[in-house]
């Protein structure tokens, strides 16, 4: 049985992770932690499932989680990393908006044998449109993404528009394939920005609306032609076959790993 410390539990996201490990036969929450949390228990379904903490140290201290999940905000996850790695506490973490300086430092403070698990995105289907953009780069000379989230997101560009259009950026750079599309030298005088914000060169947009809760579409050009890929989160639950992967393989790994595509064989 893997036990399980949620971070953030009380969460939009936290909550769904709850929900989805309680209902695996194979893993179980241990522990609830939040900034926001009174004393008292984690519930689902009303029932008092496990203990919540407002201190991390003495959540790990008092149930001795092997996974710690966390889907928090980027000016807290870093704090929760550096309390929880050095506890050889395994960490799958889906609080977007750290660097990869920032997660290579943090995957040092992991012992051998403890593995620190990050992903710009947890559900299969984003993973799959970012593997197939990464294919499609290679034959179009122009791309750019646009994203939607909901009003409740705390960064712009979100981790997997960032990621996708880094991955765009390296074929380019392998295929010599440059841009022919015009950039932000187009945009008129007080009117910045129209173009997007340029990621190694690849325009990404990004919408912040009611209405939404994750979707991206990948736009490719050529003379001629055009390619659309696009994926969309119509509920929070699509991230979960995700996490639980997770959760189930950073036992047999160590140090740090990016990117859900890595557990799944593509």
């Amino acid at each position: 049985m893997i036990k399980v410390l949620v971070s953030g539990y009380l969460g939009r996201m936290g909550t769904q992770v709850v929900k989805a490990v309680t209902e695996s036969a194979d893993m179980q929450i241990v522990a609830g932690f939040d900034l926001n949390a009174a004393a008292g228990s984690v519930t689902f379904n009303g029932e008092d499932i496990a203990p919540a903490f407002s201190d991390l140290q003495q959540a790990i201290d008092s149930t001795r989680p092997d996974v710690m999940v966390d889907f928090t905000a980027p000016t807290a996850v870093e704090a929760n990393l550096r309390v929880a790695l050095p506890n050889a506490v395994d960490c799958v973490v889906g609080t977007t908006g750290l660097t990869r300086e920032t997660l290579e430092g943090l995957g040092l403070l992991a012992p051998q044998g403890t593995c620190l698990f990050y992903a710009p995105n947890f559900t299969t289907g984003a993973v799959l449109m970012m593997h197939f953009a990464k294919i499609a780069a290679r034959f179009f000379p122009d791309a750019e993404v646009i994203e939607f989230h909901h009003n409740g997101k705390a960064d712009s560009p979100s981790g997997t528009a960032i990621n996708t259009a880094l991955s765009i950026a390296e074929q380019r750079s392998k295929t010599k394939l440059g841009s022919s599309s015009p950039g932000k030298e187009t945009e008129l005088a007080g009117r910045e920005g129209a173009r997007g914000a340029s990621v190694e060169g690849i325009p990404v947009h990004s919408i912040r609306s009611d209405g939404y809760v994750a979707h991206q579409e990948v736009l490719f050009g050529s003379p001629g032609q055009t390619l659309t890929i696009r994926h969309d989160s119509i509920d929070r639950s699509s991230y979960m076959p995700g996490v639980l992967l997770a959760i189930r393989s950073v036992g047999d790994c160590t140090g740090l790993i990016v990117g859900l595509e890595n557990l799944m064989s593509i």
